[in-house]
């Protein structure tokens, strides 16, 4: 297999999955025959809520980094399989919960789990695969790998908790965004390439590289993911966009479109985000102010900046393949479109 050429832009990211899934194809379905098995359940809701969920896809990133973090670190077993999928059921956990918390129509393009099912549904199932993800985490053993995983879980709940705080207030600095989305979502990435590390037995440089070069993964996706809410459209995104700006969600796009908007625009965003005032042409005007101050542009710079950190978190190991393609990686998830 050739060399993997540096993605300067996104026409070379289908290139780019495809290698990947070459790459780690066995592992994968190692893994998927894992999460398949624990969704396996006499409680016929459960089955039927776990698979819908699971059925939609998704870009499985947080596996990857499990998986592709013990290839670079020279990881020969098993192990990381089960804790894939543990992480997997985990980030799953989260998304039921998300949905119920945003009231989210939608998840991968159709909708989600809480429409179908309902609230209670989906927060019980969610709290299953919770369970499932720990009870993977015993049968591998590792009480280094179970806290890392268990203090990720940890951080999760808090940024959650966290970003409940920032909802419809538009003095949300950049710092307490920032907080926010490094426990909600860079604590899991960090964890997920952590562990492929833990049980390679490398050095703690080692590990700590991984473990930065996870959160900065983790940080670029999310950036993205909330600029994506306002630079993209339904059919990409997979959810309806604009949900994020409907729902009064403060993230960096607001945060830095409030603080350059003159007084009138200030009026603007007080009305649809503090007081939820929204009519039809709303989002356009917000899409409009943003634009106008160059938000969108510099919210995708921030998050190439972060693409850039997760590269360098990762250059004390030697060139090869398997390191090209953690590097590839943060570009993927930097231009992302979906």
């Amino acid at each position: 297999m050739q060399k993997l050429k540096l993605i300067s832009n996104s026409t070379n990211i289908d290139d780019f999955w495809s290698e990947t899934l070459v790459w780690l194809r066995k592992d994968f379905l190692k893994v998927n025959n894992v999460i398949l098995e624990n969704l396996s359940n006499s409680v016929p809701l459960i089955s039927q809520l776990s698979n819908y969920i699971f059925s939609a896809g998704g870009k499985r990133i947080r596996p990857l980094l499990t998986l592709a973090s013990a290839k670079l670190c020279g990881y020969v077993g098993e192990r990381h399989i089960n804790l894939a999928a543990a992480i997997e059921f985990i980030h799953t956990a989260t998304l039921l919960h998300d949905d119920v918390i945003d009231d989210s129509k939608f998840r991968r393009g159709r909708k989600s789990a809480n429409t179908v099912w309902g609230n209670k549904s989906s927060i019980l199932v969610g709290d299953y695969l919770l369970s499932k993800a720990f009870k993977l985490m015993i049968k591998d053993g590792s009480h280094e790998c179970l806290e890392v995983l268990s203090d990720s879980s940890v951080k999760i709940a808090q940024g959650e908790i966290l970003q409940l705080e920032t909802e419809k207030n538009l003095n949300t600095t950049e710092t307490n965004y920032m907080d926010v989305i490094e426990a909600k979502t860079g604590s899991l990435f960090s964890a997920a390439s952590l562990v492929g590390a833990k049980i390679s037995d490398v050095n703690e440089s080692f590990e700590s590289a991984l473990k930065d070069y996870g959160k900065f993964i983790g940080l670029t996706f999310q950036i993205i993911d909330d600029t994506l809410d306002y630079n993209s459209k339904d059919s990409q995104l997979g959810k309806n966009v604009g949900d994020d700006f409907r729902e009064g969600k403060v993230s960096l796009p607001i945060i830095l479109g409030y603080k350059r908007s003159n007084k009138k625009e200030k009026k603007f965003w007080e009305r649809v985000i503090i007081e939820g005032s929204i009519n039809n042409a709303d989002f356009r005007m917000a899409k409009e102010i943003l634009n106008n101050y160059n938000v969108i542009t510099d919210c995708f710079s921030k998050a190439s900046n972060f693409a850039l950190m997760a590269k360098d978190s990762i250059g004390i190991f030697d060139n090869s393949k398997e390191k090209q393609r953690l590097i590839n990686l943060a570009d993927v998830v930097a231009y992302r479109k979906n």
